[in-house]
């Protein structure tokens, strides 16, 4: 819906909504997949250039990913829905965002014609924000070379910044993609700024945990998960409410019971209490072992046990490291 409002954000999701009022605008400009640390460092440059010119700080983002339109025509698998993307941007201060619907004719159009089309004629832009790797137009043909010549004919004023690195990684979604694929989820999470997290509803079980094992809570595997199969430390929300519980987690398909479709199974290591959640967030926060199969359900039980107790451990010391954190 063209002009949906959050709070303090308006989201457009056509170049025809968008124009007249969107600018006059200091935006930055990706597909912004996880919104990770890299992506929110090109945001806040564009938020306080705004401030410092009185302009809207913006984004222009792109929906589905360019590389589905452009590359094999395979889809990518996103790192989080579309509407998280924008719910993040949001709560990190822009006050505008465009997500273009990525298609042939927007794949087509020159980086001159994007530039004069997009940027100056329909969003009214005065400055640009982007990393010094950014390319745009067709084929990628333009380069931040011919982005700066262009806002120099234009007007606008053009901003590079350099690709980000944490701890002598460098932050990108297709690294974060590689640490999720290996159930890295300690390292993505810092790539990301916070936990990887999965969100769905709540689904029944076939009933096998709690008559055999522990109970659980089941959460509706997406299709196109990119989290590795195996056990982790996790926290699980009611999207609903303000409820939050320390749990374990298993992804996979039940191989001890036979299983052949993917579940994410959640043991609550906390009190429950009825009404049960309708929609939950899953987040994760260490890895603990990879899914195996067990001889039997008292076996599996027992290395459950295991796993909630090492579990329980992996809290304390989150526990003190964010008391310590919140004592400087």
């Amino acid at each position: 819906m063209n002009g949906t409002i959050f709070p303090m954000t308006r989201i457009f999701h056509d170049l025809a909504g968008a124009r007249g009022r969107f600018g006059p605008a200091a935006l930055t400009i990706g597909s912004f997949d996880g919104v990770h640390l890299g992506h929110q460092q090109l945001v806040r440059t564009a938020i306080q250039r705004a401030d410092q010119l009185g302009l809207s700080p913006g984004v222009v983002t792109f929906h589905p990913h360019p590389r589905t339109v452009v590359g094999d025509g395979q889809a990518v698998p996103l790192l989080i829905p579309v509407e998280e993307r924008l719910a993040i941007l949001a709560d990190l201060g822009v006050s505008h965002i465009l997500v273009l619907p990525f298609d042939t004719a927007l794949s087509r159009l020159t980086p001159e014609d994007f530039v004069r089309q997009v940027l100056v004629e329909a969003l009214d832009t005065r400055v640009v924000v982007v990393g010094n790797n950014f390319r745009f137009g067709h084929k990628q043909a333009g380069t931040p070379q011919l982005l700066a010549a262009l806002g120099a004919e234009y007007g606008f004023e053009t901003q590079f910044l350099p690709h980000l690195c944490y701890r002598g990684e460098t932050v990108s979604s297709s690294v974060i993609r590689g640490h999720l694929r290996r159930g890295e989820v300690s390292r993505a999470g810092r790539l990301l700024g916070r936990c990887y997290a999965v969100e769905g509803e709540v689904v029944g079980g076939q009933g096998i945990g709690s008559r055999q094992t522990v109970p659980t809570l089941n959460l509706a595997a997406q299709p196109e998960l990119l989290l590795a199969h195996g056990v982790y430390v996790t926290e699980v929300k009611d999207v609903d409410d303000h409820r939050a519980w320390p749990a374990v987690t298993n992804i996979g398909t039940r191989p001890t019971f036979g299983g052949d479709s993917v579940t994410i199974e959640s043991y609550l290591l906390a009190s429950f209490e009825e009404p049960a959640p309708r929609r939950i967030r899953v987040e994760f926060h260490r890895r603990l072992r990879d899914e195996r199969k067990f001889p039997d359900a008292a076996a599996l039980r027992s290395q459950i046990l295991l796993d909630v107790s090492r579990a329980k451990a992996c809290w304390r010391r989150l526990r003190a490291l964010k008391t310590r954190a919140q004592s400087k």
